[in-house]
């Protein structure tokens, strides 16, 4: 998994107007404006995307799942060859030879199609079997107990297919949505990520570890954990290897959290409310946090002494880690450039340009606020309720799946090339770095979600 920038402090590759077609970063906003577009157009002509953006149905015997598969099967060859020639063309125009993608590509769809089947069945949310995160762990069992050859990874374009993730979440955060999540809910998000990114990052510092390496370290356990590792790895320069040893310990620390929240959250008989925003205030990945919001909502009604609604869980999550904390993936980007191009890099004797911070900041975090915006703009005639009806199920629901695709390709490709042999050189201070920052993190999100504000958590759908 490279990040775009080789070493730390060396400059950011300028290409001019070519960027706009040999860059990754250009890629995955014109890709995913694209899709957002298309299913805007299908929207307003009454229809929607959702038959190209194929998932499968809730299951529960394989003789249900072998029958939607037969009906849909042409919808998942339609889907199949969307991906694999906007992805072959973009690759094309960047220079990238496509010998050994398209074989790579189709395994990799292959595995993502038997995933996504995993994460439909009816039993899959009580053993956490969230497609994303199943995705990571079929992928680090293959490649380092059974493995594939190198030119495989060729396929497996962490960065690309993330980018394109996150320009589709910013379709599904239109600005609309923080309005109605409402001071709390962003004063609590905007407390948490600053805190943790700070703490990771000065407590990295004090051991020694590479400022570069603690920003993003930070900005993963502050914000959406693999998004905004690889978002901060390239604002502020850094290596190679600083972006997977992130979001390795994003992984660790996520699925931890998927156990330990709700079992502490039923044995202290947190409403649901309360537990959906201290599980989104303390999770590191949007679907490690899901399906730890979604497995305790479902105790309402089912477990003696957890008050609210099953909705509540995933509704707080989703106002506190999607909406409050995703959001600052652009805001620390663009910060973090700022600094490593006018401070760090001046230390080691570099003139600061400020073209540089240009060069130098993730673009496609830019597709994420233009796709935001594009969807706030789509979306104000309607109301909360409306929104809810309409808008979401036939135009954010197709986005929604076609993101859910992309970070499966995203996770299965993390997996795929991750080699334990090779995390184990960093050694173990980036691990007690981000660890420090989890104490901070579960403590605080604890303190805010059931002390500070609790109140409002617990009577969210009153």
């Amino acid at each position: 998994m490279a990040n775009d920038q080789a070493s730390a402090g060396s400059p950011a590759p300028k290409m001019g107007w070519k960027e706009l077609y040999l860059k990754e970063d250009w890629w995955a906003i014109w890709l995913g404006l694209g899709i957002v577009v298309v299913a805007w157009l299908f929207f307003i002509n009454g229809s929607s995307m959702k038959w190209i953006a194929i998932t499968p149905a809730k299951w529960s015997n394989l003789g249900q799942l072998g029958a939607d598969f037969s009906q849909h099967v042409g919808q998942y060859l339609a889907n199949f060859v969307l991906w694999l020639v906007v992805f072959c063309v973009s690759l094309r125009a960047m220079g990238h030879k496509l010998g050994e993608f398209i074989p790579s590509f189709i395994f990799l769809y292959v595995v993502s199609v038997i995933i996504f089947m995993i994460g439909a069945w009816d039993k899959a949310s009580y053993y956490n079997l969230e497609p994303p995160l199943v995705a990571l762990i079929v992928g680090m069992i293959i490649s380092n107990f059974i493995g594939l050859p190198k030119w495989m990874d060729t396929g497996f374009r962490v960065e690309y297919y993330i980018k394109t993730g996150i320009v589709l979440l910013g379709a599904t955060l239109p600005f609309t949505l923080i309005i109605w999540a409402g001071p709390v809910a962003i004063a609590q998000a905007s407390i948490v990520s600053i805190v943790t990114f700070l703490v990771i990052y000065f407590v990295g510092k004090k051991m020694g570890l590479d400022r570069r390496l603690c920003a993003t370290l930070g900005a993963g356990g502050a914000v959406c954990g693999v998004s905004a590792s690889i978002a901060i790895a390239g604002a502020v320069g850094a290596k190679k290897e600083h972006a997977p040893i992130a979001i390795t310990m994003v992984i660790i620390w996520a699925i931890v959290m998927i156990f330990v929240l709700p079992l502490v959250s039923r044995a202290m008989g947190l409403s649901t409310g309360v537990a959906g925003a201290w599980i989104g205030t303390s999770e590191f990945a949007d679907a490690a946090g899901f399906a730890a919001a979604q497995a305790y909502g479902n105790f309402a009604g089912n477990v003696p002494g957890i008050a609210g609604k099953a909705d509540d869980a995933v509704w707080a999550f989703t106002l506190m880690k999607v909406v409050g904390r995703d959001v600052w993936i652009g805001i620390w980007a663009f910060i973090m450039a700022i600094i490593a191009t006018t401070r760090w890099e001046v230390e080691t004797g570099r003139k600061p340009e400020a073209a540089e911070i240009w060069w130098r900041f993730p673009k496609f975090v830019i597709g994420f606020l233009i796709a935001s915006v594009f969807l706030t703009i789509v979306s104000a005639k309607y109301s909360f309720v409306d929104f809810g009806k309409i808008v979401n199920p036939k135009l954010i629901g197709p986005i929604k799946d076609m993101r859910t695709w992309a970070f499966i390709f995203c996770f299965l490709s993390i997996g795929l090339t991750t080699r334990f042999r090779e995390l184990a050189r960093a050694g173990s201070k980036p691990f007690w770095a981000f660890t420090s920052g989890v104490a901070v993190n579960v403590v605080l999100g604890f303190i805010l979600s059931v002390v500070v504000f609790g109140s409002y958590w617990s009577t969210l759908s009153r």
